[in-house]
């Protein structure tokens, strides 16, 4: 390894160290003031509008995101374009959040005046309790550090990653203090994984009325592999007059019918089914029937209510649902 190569590696390391350290310091930071302003979030009836300039503003829309998703109306505000019209989007009853390290933000000091006329709490997190907008706010939330992890001083690295951890702070205490849940979670992020392992039902994806393969316990071999091939689900359900499950076959019953030499010309498929089977209810998430297929090594599940089946579940259906 090169000389330059190795102090590449150490100033990397050093910027690391820096920002830990600085992690490290923000517990302590955690007083009354963080209390009082997860209460103002908690009783506010508005939105969090989030606002900051420059780095600060691109942790704050990160921040806002966050509180959205985790079950806090939140969105972000340019302070420089809130001057020019956008200030319309704060209302009585909403919550701002303002983000500086300096605390001295000329853009947001600009705007400060207007929001006061409103009927608005103004949290700012700054690394100065006594900065301009720290005295401005209703709640000060202390981010400081004692040193940036640039070489220089200058570019923020430190100060925003301590802004970043805060604001996860804030949004996961706002979240417990909800009782906001995985499925809540889930109903923010509909199109995600996790939200659909959460939020699809098996009766959202089974195979229904004329798409379930059925036989009668009297069928022979042959009409019940018919019946399998016309529906592709690879087994078909046999049912009594009344509709009630008797049993399963399975291509895999089929085969080990054939490895047991069993007359398959002249027994019914009753004969050669299988009365004991994994089954799910329609209300089930699909994330369990996903669960009892990998358990139980197979592939496919009929939904039973009531004794009769009312849909098959495929693992392809699991699949095409982004569940598996």
């Amino acid at each position: 390894m090169s000389h330059h190569a190795k102090d590449l590696l150490a100033l990397a390391k050093a910027v690391i160290d820096t920002e830990i350290a600085a992690l490290a310091a923000l517990p302590s930071r955690l007083d009354n003031e963080f209390l009082n302003a997860c209460e103002a979030i908690l009783v506010c009836k508005g939105r969090v509008i989030v606002t900051g300039m420059g780095k600060s503003g691109h942790i704050g829309n990160k921040i806002a995101a966050t509180l959205a998703s985790t079950g806090t109306p939140a969105f972000f505000l340019h302070p420089g374009e809130a001057s020019h019209g956008d200030l319309g989007m704060i209302v009585n009853g909403d919550v701002i959040i303002a983000l500086s390290n300096s605390g001295t933000s000329s853009e947001i000091l600009a705007i400060l005046p207007v929001i006061r006329r409103l009927d608005v709490r103004v949290i700012a997190m700054t690394g100065d309790p006594h900065s301009p907008m720290a005295e401005a706010a209703d709640f000060h939330i202390n981010i400081g550090v004692d040193k940036e992890a640039c070489p220089l001083g200058l570019a923020p690295t430190s100060s925003t990653t301590a802004t970043l951890v805060m604001g996860d702070a804030l949004a996961v205490a706002l979240l417990e203090a909800r009782g906001f849940t995985a499925e809540d979670f889930a109903r923010s992020h509909p199109g995600g994984r996790l939200g659909k392992r959460l939020l699809v039902h098996v009766h959202d994806i089974m195979h229904t009325g004329a798409d379930i393969p059925q036989v009668n316990p009297d069928a022979p071999l042959q009409q019940a592999i018919l019946e399998m091939t016309r529906k592709k689900l690879g087994m078909t359900a046999i049912t009594d007059t009344n509709g009630k499950l008797q049993g399963i076959f399975t291509d895999g019953d089929l085969r080990r019918s054939f490895d047991k030499g069993q007359d398959l010309h002249t027994q019914p498929i009753s004969a050669l089914m299988t009365t004991q089977f994994r089954n799910i209810d329609a209300n089930s998430l699909a994330v369990e029937a996903l669960n009892l297929m990998q358990e139980y090594a197979i592939t496919v599940l009929p939904v039973v209510q009531d004794g009769s089946v009312i849909g098959i579940i495929h693992m392809h259906d699991l699949l095409r649902a982004g569940i598996a």
